[in-house]
């Protein structure tokens, strides 16, 4: 519940800068389309932007935006259909406008695709696993590597030196001598 009331409390923050934040606008109309749903929890979260209250002076107040809105296919979009429904009971505007809460529609729409959403994220998760275990054992193989030579240098260095014979190779050391 405190997951919900916390994604309600962040639409309706959006909901308020709907016309200024040009993103969440767009967020929001496709979720609403695609969805077939209206605000946050519910069309009525829209009285909360200055344009769409009841107090508001315009043709938006008390209305929502046409995204809520039931459209047939084949009409001419109507922009103002969500004309002063905010104001009115769920049962006389829901052949009008979605009078269901865009948090609930998403969060439905996960649990029915649970499995799909599972499998995509071990998918994407997996591999990164894998590659962050793989890399881990490539370091410490590396270092296992050059503290193995350190030692072998550390006896080599303490004990006899092995002498190399480069007399005679001249400066490149690539002349024979």
């Amino acid at each position: 519940m405190r997951t919900i009331d916390f994604l309600n409390d962040n639409i309706r923050r959006g909901i308020e800068n709907y016309y200024d934040d040009l993103d969440f606008k767009n967020i929001m109309d496709f979720v609403q389309k695609k969805f077939k749903c209206c605000g946050g929890e519910d069309y009525k979260d829209w009285s909360k932007n200055q344009y769409h209250d009841c107090n508001a002076p315009g043709p938006l107040a008390c209305g929502v935006p046409y995204t809520c809105c039931i459209r047939n296919t084949t009409d001419v979009v109507n922009t103002m259909c969500g004309y002063r429904t905010i104001d009115k009971e769920r049962l006389s505007v829901q052949n009008v406008i979605y009078v269901r809460g865009c948090t609930n529609a998403v969060l439905i729409w996960f649990m029915d695709n649970y499995t799909i959403m599972a499998g995509l994220l071990l998918g994407i998760l997996l591999p990164q696993f894998l590659g962050v275990l793989l890399t881990f054992l490539y370091i410490t193989r590396v270092e296992d590597i050059i503290s193995e030579f350190s030692v072998t240098d550390g006896l080599l260095m303490s004990g006899a030196k092995a002498s190399v014979e480069a007399a005679g190779t001249g400066c490149c050391m690539c002349y024979p001598s």
